[in-house]
């Protein structure tokens, strides 16, 4: 259940939206400023004549208090533009004026085209997320994932039939209701008119099952009823092997997940195998997890953060206990410790963003329903049911705390060059930010910073403001510098002018100022 989410237009949504008309008035705004340049330019410079007259008049008739207004709105103009900007970046990671200009101008309008993917170990949304919810008030999971949840759906149980019996029709249309209970009572409906609707007894072990207890009980429902159905039996099957694990029985789900891998081999997009690693990991069946890694962990596979941090977790397990940072320093790495050492390398090059949540430097949150690899939310995903695993380990946190941060070393530059992987794509922050929820800080890397835009718009900002509270202190001293200022300013303008003036008969700058 694979999806490009990102790259079809119709997902972009009204965050998208309301960038693309936020580029356009930004772009009108700055069209805008230049006519009235061009305009004030044409006033100044158009009655050669009298140019001189004008200015002295022009700078003599001002008070100090158009000083103060002229700074003080200035301040305030760039203040505002300061706070959007400023918020723009903690929301979206980059500069409105340099995405305005960069991107729109120059490069056209640009599609993000990572790839997300089906996280194999989603949670149940009635007995964890909605749990999650009733205790924070918090919802843990976007629109954006739970759309990509009721595509998933549509196709996955409904794609294949070349016509829809009533009860599916009623099916489809319940996986695209937004609100909950409306999905409920869909799936209620469709049990009605078909007792043996088995997708809807998955959607009610998926979101009316309080507990994993009645989720089982629902899904082993659904089972017995589904028929030849081989995309419901696979996802069924996988279920009720999640089921298993989380309500202890480990063996059990280590056997159902061995069975449905052999059942249907050519379904390892589903990737059923990290369902299957983190099962033995629970076992401590270190032996087990090596065999399906050597299986999964080739060069011609897709990796991911499972695979990468679980090769490197067993790596380190046979050196961390013994590991000390200083003896290292001392003698030197042994190559068993080495391997461990070039293996979270790897792992962190894979993804970056893994260290922080194994060590607790950042808080943790539910996983979403939806990952993107090498992103933030595969590391969340990945953290949230393998930090445990990391902490049964003895030592290994610590050899990774002692070693994790040397792979940066080793990438000069993170955006164009690879050292194992191919280049770390610079689209997953956005991608990230449509997956995780708002309260959540993402997790950026390489850690970008502040935009000369913010910088500037901050020293425009405070200096006037200074200019507008020195006005107001010391309008005379202030004049005289304002005067003094704009004499200098106009005077390349008049110096222009007068040799203008010395090559051009009077009688044509009198008829072109008539004009």
């Amino acid at each position: 259940m694979e999806d490009t989410a990102g790259s079809n237009p119709q997902s972009l949504g009204f965050t998208e939206k309301l960038k693309s008309w936020l580029s356009w008035s930004w772009t009108y705004v700055c069209f805008i400023w230049f006519g009235m340049v061009l305009i004030m330019i044409y006033v100044l410079w158009s009655p050669l004549k009298l140019q001189e007259t004008l200015t002295s008049v022009f700078l003599n008739t001002l008070t100090p208090k158009f000083y103060v207004a002229l700074t003080g709105t200035s301040s305030l103009i760039s203040g505002l533009i300061l706070i959007f900007e400023w918020w723009y970046f903690r929301k979206y990671g980059t500069s409105f004026i340099e995405q305005v200009s960069v991107s729109h101008l120059v490069s056209g309008k640009y599609v993000y085209k990572c790839k997300v993917w089906r996280n194999p170990l989603n949670l149940f949304r009635g007995a964890e997320y909605n749990r999650y919810t009733w205790v924070t008030g918090k919802e843990p999971l976007t629109y954006y994932d739970m759309n990509l949840s009721a595509q998933d759906h549509q196709t996955f149980f409904t794609g294949d039939i070349p016509q829809l019996r009533p009860e599916d029709a009623v099916m489809q249309k319940a996986w695209r209701e937004r609100n909950p209970q409306a999905r409920i009572r869909a799936a209620y409906q469709a049990i009605e008119m078909n007792h043996e609707c088995a997708a809807a007894y998955v959607l009610l072990a998926e979101e009316e099952a309080t507990t994993i207890t009645e989720a089982e009980r629902l899904f082993k429902k659904a089972l017995s009823i589904a028929g030849k159905d081989i995309n419901l039996l696979v996802y069924i099957k996988r279920r009720l092997a999640m089921c298993a694990r989380k309500l202890g029985r480990i063996k059990e789900a280590v056997k159902m997940m061995r069975d449905l891998m052999k059942e249907f081999p050519l379904l390892g997009m589903l990737n059923i195998h990290e369902n299957l690693l983190e099962a033995l990991l629970e076992l401590q069946a270190y032996a087990d997890v090596q065999a399906v890694l050597a299986k999964y962990d080739d060069i011609s596979l897709p990796k991911s953060a499972t695979i990468c941090y679980t090769s490197a977790l067993l790596k380190a397990r046979a050196v961390s206990d013994k590991f000390s940072p200083e003896a290292a320093s001392r003698r030197g790495l042994s190559t068993a410790e080495m391997n461990a050492v070039e293996a979270i390398h790897r792992a962190v090059e894979f993804n970056p963003h893994v260290p922080k949540y194994l060590l607790e430097m950042k808080s943790l949150i539910l996983p979403p329903e939806h990952i993107l690899k090498r992103g933030d939310s595969e590391a969340v995903a990945y953290a949230f049911f393998h930090l445990q695993h990391w902490k049964r380990a003895e030592g290994a946190l610590n050899l990774l705390h002692c070693t994790w941060e040397g792979t940066f070393r080793i990438i000069p530059y993170p955006l164009e060059k690879g050292h194992l992987f191919y280049p770390y794509p610079g689209c997953t922050e956005t991608a990230d930010r449509e997956l995780l929820p708002s309260f959540h800080e993402v997790s950026v890397y390489p850690k970008k910073e502040l935009p000369f835009f913010i910088l500037f718009t901050a020293g425009l900002c405070s200096f006037t403001a200074m200019l507008a509270m020195l006005t107001h202190q010391f309008p005379e001293l202030m004049g005289v510098f304002a005067k003094a200022f704009f004499s200098t300013l106009f005077a390349p303008l008049g110096f222009f002018a007068d040799k203008m003036e010395s090559f051009m008969p009077s009688s044509f700058w009198h008829q072109l100022t008539r004009i």
